[in-house]
């Protein structure tokens, strides 16, 4: 035994200073390795949709009414089933309204206590006691742990439970304990949760979905382009912070910001009302929702016009700055002739719409006037120092990466940037080229750089720019496009000007020897392992498919997003992959939470399985499984070590 293993064996027995500390630990893991996989639930391109977003949660994608139908059976009719299910999603509103109409509401407290009882031992049964344990509330515990475990040294056991259950109903502690545990049946359900990209943009509360996410027990993100412009907004990237707000105003929802962030838009307010009086924004609508207030329409559109033109000039100032990027294709300020309104992209001479725009100087178009200057000075201040947000875009590093293998599948938001024979791209990145894996870590890292660096400034502004460029650069592997059109949108009258046209990885989905290409590059075997993707939504009302390649790639954003429920045809996919197999589950557009409790309506629509296991897996063929095997092989090299007198045993 060589000297550094013998260093790490005595760091180890601190730990275990006995034979018996460590044996007992071996017999603990070795127990857990046999344990069935807990369950994974797969979300992407939330966008902002945090009802719908907290229902999926809640109900699991149908495996918490999975569990019901798998404990009761036919003992138990649709509607009960439904009622049972509504209530462990909305305890503490389902109880409201139970209480207002339940007639005999002692009984009705037995019965629910029961079918909760024996749910919460259904989705407890394939976890340790320990783990469960931890996942107790502290008001409850000792009795959730009593009536879920077994004691087989009480010979009346039904009169002990029912003696519980009754104290708690007597004592008027039953609508307590119900909210507890209902909350536990829906911790316990889902053991890991795996968010791929975009959490922000286009719906109103990204916001109340990340506080979800930062007290969620076990998660991760992969970062899509939409997180990473506010993950660069929150670093004080100018660039990124005109997209955050330009989105936020074309979609209705400058009140993200400003009520959900406190982050403060009174200067540009005050700016576009004196600057964009008299100029004519209808080109600038708003795309909004129910929620939105009309009486804002006019300030909002002649804020959306001048951030839009604040951005561009701020992305020419950029990709001038780094020709590396090779966006010069991109520079369409300069390219404009404002006496035939006109204007030139890629040798094409476009006619144009709006050619208003009063803060650009035809000389030096991409210079901000010292008032835009001052507007976006305030504003990176607010975003730099707002709390809220800051704690947000921690989690999403800490909790986040670009893109992440986990259980032999690989997870990403965008694509691999390939060419048309599906050889990977090399992409420049500070003079040297990376392609495939080694392009998202180049990027990743930084992307890390440029929230955190602050010994060397010029090392964070290549940061800050790099985040811009995943946001939105043509080899960008969570753009996933040629360009981002956002001048031609606004501008230009021939929509052929507005194609943004694919990174050839899509279209190449289907392809096996691709796929097979990818899984290699980020060390996966082609036999037993997918790819999960997000981004693009899957056109169901075109007849495409969310199961690409034979299962082997899943694309599962649907249209979370209310803005692409009519393109899709369907409101998202999730996906769920537990002991038994993977399955996709399709939703249904949801209503209201009001309207899921009342109604006692579910969204999921219909489940497709996509992989089914001969043999249930166990968590000994999972990542955690590897690691649980290492652990025992050091412990049986310290129980070795003991043994051989190597090193004496402490605390004896």
């Amino acid at each position: 035994m060589g000297n550094i293993e013998l260093k790490y064996l005595k760091i180890l027995a601190k730990q275990y200073p006995t034979i018996a500390a460590a044996s007992t630990e071996i017999i603990n893991l070795q127990a857990i390795l046999n344990l069935p996989k807990g369950t994974e639930h797969f979300l992407t391109d939330i966008h902002g949709e945090y009802e719908q977003f907290n229902h999926v949660i809640k109900n699991a994608s149908g495996a918490v009414r999975g569990k019901i139908d798998e404990e009761f059976g036919n003992s138990l009719s649709s509607k009960d089933k439904r009622s049972l299910a509504t209530l462990i999603y909305y305890p503490q509103e389902k109880l409201e309204i139970v209480m207002q109409e339940e007639e005999n509401l002692e009984d009705w407290y037995k019965i629910t206590l029961y079918r909760l009882v024996q749910i919460t031992k259904r989705v407890s049964s394939k976890y340790t006691r320990s783990k469960v344990r931890k996942a107790l509330p502290p008001d409850f515990a000792y009795i959730i742990d009593e009536l879920i475990t077994e004691k087989a040294e009480i010979e009346d056991k039904e009169a002990y439970y029912n003696e519980i259950i009754h104290t708690i109903i007597r004592i008027d502690r039953a609508p307590e304990f119900i909210v507890a545990l209902s909350n536990l049946i829906q911790r316990l359900v889902v053991d890991h949760l795996h968010i791929v990209g975009d959490i922000y943009d286009r719906g109103p509360g990204p916001h109340i979905i990340m506080d979800t996410l930062r007290k969620h027990h076990s998660v991760d993100v992969q970062w899509g382009n939409h997180d990473i412009v506010w993950m660069g907004a929150a670093s004080g990237h100018l660039a990124c912070i005109a997209n955050v707000i330009r989105m936020s105003a074309r979609y209705g929802n400058l009140d993200t910001l400003e009520e959900g962030y406190g982050i403060n838009l009174i200067p540009l307010a005050t700016f576009a009302l004196e600057t964009y009086a008299d100029v004519n924004c209808d080109r600038f609508t708003i795309k909004f929702n129910t929620d939105y207030n009309t009486k804002d329409l006019s300030l909002d559109m002649k804020m959306h016009k001048a951030m839009t033109i604040i951005q561009l000039k701020l992305e020419g100032q950029l990709i001038m700055r780094r020709p590396e990027f090779g966006m010069k294709d991109r520079l369409l300020l300069d390219k404009i002739d404002y006496e035939n309104k006109t204007v030139t992209i890629d040798g094409v001479v476009y006619e144009m719409n709006d050619t208003e725009f009063p803060t650009v100087d035809p000389n030096n178009p991409y210079d901000l006037t010292s008032e835009e200057e001052l507007v976006m000075e305030r504003i990176r201040q607010a975003f730099v120092s707002c709390e809220k947000l800051q704690k947000h875009v921690r989690f999403l590093f800490a909790k986040g990466s670009l893109y992440k293998v986990h259980n032999s599948n690989l997870l990403y938001h965008g694509c691999v940037p390939m060419d048309e024979n599906g050889v990977f791209s090399k992409v420049n990145v500070y003079g040297k080229e990376y392609s495939g894996k080694a392009l998202y870590d180049i990027l990743d890292s930084y992307a890390r750089k440029g929230y955190y660096s602050n010994q060397d400034i010029g090392e964070k502004l290549k940061g800050q720019d790099i985040i811009w460029y995943i946001w939105s650069g043509p080899n960008s592997p969570v753009f996933g496009k040629d360009k981002m059109a956002t001048f031609e949108r606004y501008f230009v009258k021939d929509k052929q000007a507005h194609v943004e046209t694919k990174n050839s990885y899509y279209r190449l989905l289907d392809n096996e020897e691709v796929v097979k290409n990818i899984l290699k590059e980020f060390g996966l075997d082609n036999e037993h392992s997918h790819i999960v993707n997000g981004h693009v939504p899957v056109e169901l009302k075109k007849g495409d498919t969310p199961i690409k390649c034979g299962g082997k790639l899943l694309i599962i954003d649907g249209g979370f997003s209310k803005a692409y429920q009519g393109k899709t045809g369907i409101a998202g996919y999730t996906l769920i992959s537990n002991s038994h197999g993977v399955r996709l589950v399709a939703h249904e557009p949801f209503e209201s939470m009001e309207a899921a409790i009342k109604k006692e309506s579910d969204i999921f629509q219909e489940s497709i399985t996509v992989e089914t296991r001969k043999h249930r897996q166990r968590v000994a063929d999972t990542d955690i499984g590897e690691e649980l095997k290492e652990s025992i092989y050091e412990l049986e090299e310290l129980l070795k070590a003991y043994r051989e007198g190597l090193l004496s045993e402490k605390g004896i």
